[in-house]
């Protein structure tokens, strides 16, 4: 057995090692080093690159931000300051810290002046996406980072360092910070920004941990004493940076997790034969949880709602209210279906010749129909973050008709509901957001 034992330990040993195809010391160090300078060239290619990228948000272009990321030079700095820590080169940390203080304050006024200057200033769906970092973030920015300095440690590198700038995403989080100053939106800028933060402390991190583990040479002597608290500040100082991110994931995941029990919840209660759940809404505002059910078909009496209620506790959801709104009695889920289908058929088919005519048009005017359906659990969501006041989102498309009774115009309503009274220029903007959202040349927003 222990001879077994020893024949696997060795396997082990040999796939996982780092010093099998490691370069030799005095190559990496010198390879980190030469990224850290940050003049000439390296100004200007990061300044490209962030134009690029700020397009790239702008327009929600992926192929634009992921060629931005692969031309930019952030990352070595970056990895300067986790070796300068590893080796204690006091000198290095110094010069990487100057270098990337130099690089975000070019970064973000930058990327400000463009959006600045952009006629397009609504928040699109990459743009959001870099406001509200998380653990997972943190994740991301600790591996990537690891797998950046194990390529930079080996002989042979391929393109990991290309795929890790892609996966920690450093530059279009600068961008959306600037984006934020350019509207004078702070939730934006500060969100943006930590997420940057994460990525950076996280591959210096990274970058430490692997020095330390290769044993690389120490540039000048640090007492044991020194080095304690040093290695103690270093992770209090991570600590830190990841708790804000836990918390907004355990939100995140609680907000999933309650989301769920409602869906197991109305799949389960809501089950009558004459009434079908027409749509249903979960609004979660400063502790206060409300579920507001809307049905068609048969009214429900005051008994089977008492009913309903009482079942919130069986899945969990005793701190929901739950608000049940019925249309009228002689409104049935199958005559609207019965009265929709009988109006489309003798409206349109009757002119059609043939059932393939018949067919194609029913096929296009069901590809039609899906693609007008908004993902309005997605746009609420994007809109909240746009508007941190905003907090009930309806739209709908309105038809307007004149005297005659002739259609003359197609418009999209958007009712919505805001925490406090907001002004004109913000509804304005948030107009203009939809407009881009939803791809539509007409958007009206009602505020209620």
């Amino acid at each position: 057995m222990k001879s077994i034992i020893n024949v696997i330990t060795a396997f082990l040993a040999d796939r996982f090692s780092l010093y099998k195809d490691q370069e030799r010391e005095d190559k990496i160090v010198e390879e980190i080093r030469k990224g850290v300078e940050f003049k000439g060239t390296n100004v200007w290619v990061l300044v490209f690159a962030i134009m690029v990228a700020s397009v790239g948000l702008n327009v929600n272009s992926a192929a634009a931000i992921i060629g931005a990321m692969l031309i930019s030079p952030l990352m070595g700095p970056i990895m300067g300051i986790g070796l300068g820590a590893g080796i204690s080169d006091m000198n290095l940390i110094k010069k990487s810290a100057t270098s990337i203080a130099v690089m975000v304050a070019i970064s973000v006024l930058t990327s400000w002046f463009y959006f600045y200057l952009s006629p397009l200033n609504t928040a699109q769906s990459e743009l959001l996406a870099r406001t509200t970092p998380t653990i997972w973030d943190v994740f991301i920015g600790f591996f990537g980072g690891l797998a950046g300095i194990v390529a930079t440690a080996s002989k042979e590198k391929g393109n990991v360092i290309a795929g890790v700038a892609i996966a920690t995403a450093l530059m279009p989080p600068l961008c959306t910070a600037g984006y934020g100053l350019a509207i004078g939106n702070m939730n934006y800028f500060f969100g943006a920004f930590y997420l940057f933060s994460i990525n950076a402390v996280f591959i210096c991190f990274s970058t430490l941990l692997i020095v330390r583990f290769l044993q690389f040479r120490e540039v000048s002597f640090i007492s044991p004493e020194i080095k304690k608290k040093a290695n103690t500040l270093i992770a209090v100082f991570v600590i830190a940076m990841v708790i804000p991110s836990v918390y907004i994931a355990r939100t995140l995941v609680l907000e999933t997790l309650f989301l769920k029990k409602v869906d197991n919840y109305i799949s389960t209660v809501f089950d009558f034969p004459t009434t079908e759940v027409l749509k249903y809404d979960c609004k979660l505002d400063q502790g206060n949880q409300q579920l507001v059910v809307s049905l068609v078909g048969e009214l429900l009496d005051a008994n089977t709602i008492s009913h309903l209620k009482k079942q919130l506790e069986t899945f969990d959801l005793t701190e929901v209210e739950l608000v049940v709104k019925q249309g009228p009695k002689s409104l049935k889920a199958e005559d609207i279906k019965s009265q929709v289908l009988e109006e489309f058929l003798t409206r349109n088919l009757d002119s059609l010749q043939s059932k393939e005519d018949q067919i194609n048009y029913l096929k296009n005017e069901l590809l039609t129909t899906q693609k007008e359906e908004l993902p309005m659990n997605r746009i609420s969501k994007e809109a909240g973050k746009f508007d941190v006041n905003i907090k009930e989102l309806c739209i709908q498309k309105a038809v307007y008709y004149d005297q005659n009774g002739q259609p003359v115009d197609t418009v999209h309503l958007a009712l919505t509901k805001y925490s406090k009274k907001p002004k004109t220029k913000e509804v304005k903007r948030f107009e203009d957001w939809l407009k881009e959202r939803l791809e539509a040349d007409s958007v009206r927003v009602v505020v209620e």
